[in-house]
Formats: structure tokens, C-alpha cells, sequence
């Protein structure tokens, strides 16, 4: 577990005791901090025992206090610890603003910083598969994978690897990345938000918390992202997908949108001095991730695929164009009211199967260009599409919507569709 002697003596409250407030506390307490911590679930503040006392800080005088820690789930734009906070004098932040401020006594290393709408999982997980392949200690973390803070330091050398959503960049001021990466920005979690505009923000404020000699990696394949390279300052690196090599060595990076992940993926690792060969031995061994474009079965010539990580249509139309002849699985709490990005590649879809909240109005959307079913659950979109579809074409799951009206989250979604394909007779 990190701890840092810059925490000691000090009083934190830390509201939201999931896995990575939970990981607070215990470096807190390691660190010789006082901490206060609070979960509206009784579970949670079990879990805790006694490294904290529990109070919830919407009820404490916080004047007092060094930082308040949240949760990157707590909507600082609604929540009113924002407000307490303020009036208070004290900080809000973020488990990766502790981490930033424990790196001077942590061995030696480097930090990659990878944001973005879409793709920042898969380039994260593929940058720290490389530097595996390259032998180099490397630990995968933030927004993915482990609390960083709940993992132990990595020896000299070693790489942290940290994907980061705008909501942890949102609580976070000093973390001084070596290699920080912007993939792309469409719209997304605009209810957090004044606008796309202010979202933008969010996201370039990744490359103001580093040093101007430390490269910044922008993929400038959509406006937004070209605007930021445009004003960004220091050592800034611009690439495009449109640069990408042939994929065919590379089984699970198909596609217009890993093309993109590829390239910055590449060119960290060189910033990184990892060497070719390591580079494309990573490439070619990378196992990808579940629940992104993940091949689940071949049945009867019929391809399963599960891209339940896809939650917006932006992230669903790459999908879209990586295979040929598709039965579209669709549906769940919508993020936009149209599916814009996916039209390009309408083409490719057999039939359109909807589901969940958003499943009607979908329906209606589709309609025009393709059969479309409202089969309303998972199970009955399936099964439906798996007695129409014929060998050669694909069944896919790739929503573009969140989950939250029938799952608690993407995993329960993909999961669920998984074991429904493994069901099929």
C-alpha cells in the first residue's frame, strides 16, 4: 500500500467508502492521518473498522480539515459538499491527487496519464502490456483495474499506468504526468456539466498539471481534441489513426477505433523507451479487454461479440464498422436521443434488435433504415437474433447507452450476455 510521511498529523474527510475510498482511508491511516469517513451504506462503513471515524461530513464543522476526499461518482456540480467545502476553505479531491502528492517518497518512476471519451481503457491496458512485454515493472490502475493508492510502490523504474475519467481529473491538481494522452472527446456525462465546452475543459486539464518538457500525446481526430493541441503548451505530439499500420497482426485491436488506440499506444512507449520489438510483441500478444468488441462465441458460423462498454453511440459506431453483417443488440438508459454517429455505417447492420428505457424510442429511430425489433430484455433480443442470423454475420451487443435501467453497471450487462450466448442451444 502507498503511504506518505506528507500526510501525517493532518485531518481528512473522505465521503464515498467504495473501492477506491476505502483504499483512501487505509493510506490515510498508514500515513499517520486523521480521518473522518462517511458511506450511506452500512456495509461500507463496516468495512472501514476502526482506521476512521464515521461522520458524515454534510453534518461537521470541515474549517478544520486539510482535504475533503470524494469519489469521482459524487456529482460535484449537484452534490453540496462542493458548497461546504468552499465556504470552508478546504480542497476537494481525489485519490489521484493523494498519489500525486506521495511521489517524491515513492522509488523512482514515471506516470502515463491516459483521458479520453472513448478508448482510454484499451490504451491503458495495452501501454502497460507493452511495458510487461518490455520486462519493466508496471502497474495499471485509476479508472481501471486497482486503486492505485491500495497497490504497493512499484521498484525504481517501474511505470504507473492510470486511466483517467474527467471526474477524477476533476479532483485532482498536481498529478505531472511524463506522458499524458488525450484519445478524443465527444459528448458524454453532460448532466456533470455546463456544457460540451466546459466537459472539454475538463479533459485538457490533464496537460496544464504537467511540466511543458514532458510530452503530451493528442490524437487530433476530432475538433475538439485539435482545438486543444492547437493551445497546448511544451512538448506536444499530435497523431492520427490515419497512420495506422495494417491491423491484421494484431487480433484484438480490429477496427477504426483501436487503430487510433494502436498508434498512441505506440507512440507512449517510445516516450517511454520501450523498444520496437517490445512494442510489437505487445501489439501482437495484447489479449484485450472484456466487454470491448470481446469475441464470446462462434456458433454455427454465427460471431457473439460483447461491446457493452460501448454507452454512447459515438462509441458504438467503430463497432459498427468493424464487421460486415451485423444483428444489432441496442438499447438501455440513453445518453443522447439520436444515434448520429452510427449512421455512416447502417449498412452493415442485418437487423436491429432494442432493449431497455430507451428501446421504443430507438425503434422508431431505426425504422426507416433497417428491421427493427423492440424486444424490450437482453434475453429476448438473443435469442430472437440468433434464430435470424446466419453463418458469416455477427450478433453484436453495443448498446450505446448506459446500463443503469436494468444492470448496475456495463460488467453486469456484458456478463449477463455472455452467459445468455453460453445458454443457446
Amino acid at each position: 500500500m502507498i503511504a506518505s510521511k506528507a500526510f501525517g498529523g493532518k485531518r481528512y474527510a473522505v465521503l464515498g467508502l467504495a473501492r477506491s475510498g476505502q483504499s483512501v482511508v487505509r493510506c490515510l491511516w498508514r500515513s499517520g492521518a486523521s480521518v473522518v469517513a462517511w458511506d450511506d451504506r452500512e456495509e461500507a462503513r463496516m468495512a472501514i473498522g476502526d482506521m476512521a471515524g464515521l461522520a458524515d461530513p454534510m453534518e461537521i464543522d470541515l474549517s478544520d480539515f486539510d482535504a475533503v476526499v470524494v469519489s469521482p461518482g459524487v456529482p460535484l456540480n449537484r452534490h453540496p459538499i462542493a458548497g461546504r467545502a468552499r465556504e470552508a476553505g478546504v480542497p476537494v479531491i481525489g485519490d489521484i491527487e493523494l498519489f500525486a502528492q506521495a511521489r517524491p517518497e515513492l522509488p523512482p518512476h514515471k506516470v502515463v496519464g491516459i483521458t479520453g471519451t472513448n478508448g482510454k481503457s484499451t490504451t491503458a491496458a495495452l501501454i502497460h502490456h507493452i511495458i510487461k512485454t518490455a520486462g519493466t515493472p508496471a502497474l495499471l490502475g485509476g479508472n481501471i483495474g486497482v486503486p492505485v493508492l491500495g497497490e504497493e510502490p512499484l521498484d525504481e523504474g517501474g511505470v504507473y499506468v492510470l486511466e483517467l475519467s474527467s471526474f477524477q481529473i476533476d479532483l485532482t491538481q498536481s498529478l505531472d504526468c511524463d506522458v499524458a494522452i488525450l484519445l478524443n472527446i465527444t459528448p458524454d456525462h453532460l448532466d456533470r456539466y455546463d456544457g460540451f465546452e466546459e466537459y472539454a475543459r475538463s479533459k485538457a486539464r490533464l496537460f496544464q498539471m504537467q511540466s511543458d518538457d514532458r510530452a503530451k500525446i493528442i490524437a487530433i481526430d476530432d475538433v475538439a481534441s485539435q482545438a486543444i493541441a492547437a493551445t497546448a503548451k511544451g512538448k506536444v505530439i499530435q497523431v492520427s489513426a490515419g497512420g495506422c499500420m495494417d491491423q491484421s497482426g494484431w487480433p484484438a485491436l480490429q477496427g477504426p477505433h483501436n487503430a487510433q488506440n494502436a498508434v498512441v499506444a505506440m507512440r507512449a512507449a517510445r516516450e517511454l523507451g520501450m523498444s520496437e520489438e517490445a512494442i510489437s510483441q505487445g501489439l501482437a500478444s495484447f489479449p484485450g479487454l472484456p466487454h470491448r468488441m470481446e469475441r464470446v462465441a462462434d456458433r454455427n458460423g454465427v460471431l457473439y461479440v460483447n461491446d457493452s462498454k460501448a454507452t454512447n453511440p459515438t462509441s458504438t459506431a467503430p463497432a459498427l464498422a468493424a464487421f460486415p453483417a451485423i444483428h444489432w443488440i441496442l438499447g438501455g438508459q440513453a445518453k443522447t436521443e439520436n444515434l448520429d454517429p452510427c449512421k455512416p455505417h447502417y449498412g452493415h447492420v442485418r437487423a436491429a434488435y432494442t432493449i431497455g428505457e430507451a428501446g421504443e424510442m430507438f425503434a422508431n429511430l431505426l425504422e426507416p433504415h433497417m428491421p427493427v425489433r423492440n424486444c424490450i430484455r437482453l434475453r429476448d433480443a438473443v435469442k430472437l437474433a440468433s434464430d435470424i442470423a446466419i453463418p458469416g454475420e455477427t450478433v453484436l451487443l453495443s448498446p450505446a447507452c448506459a446500463s443503469f435501467d436494468q444492470y448496475d453497471d456495463f460488467e453486469a450487462r456484458g456478463d449477463d450476455f455472455r452467459g445468455i450466448v453460453g445458454g443457446l442451444l
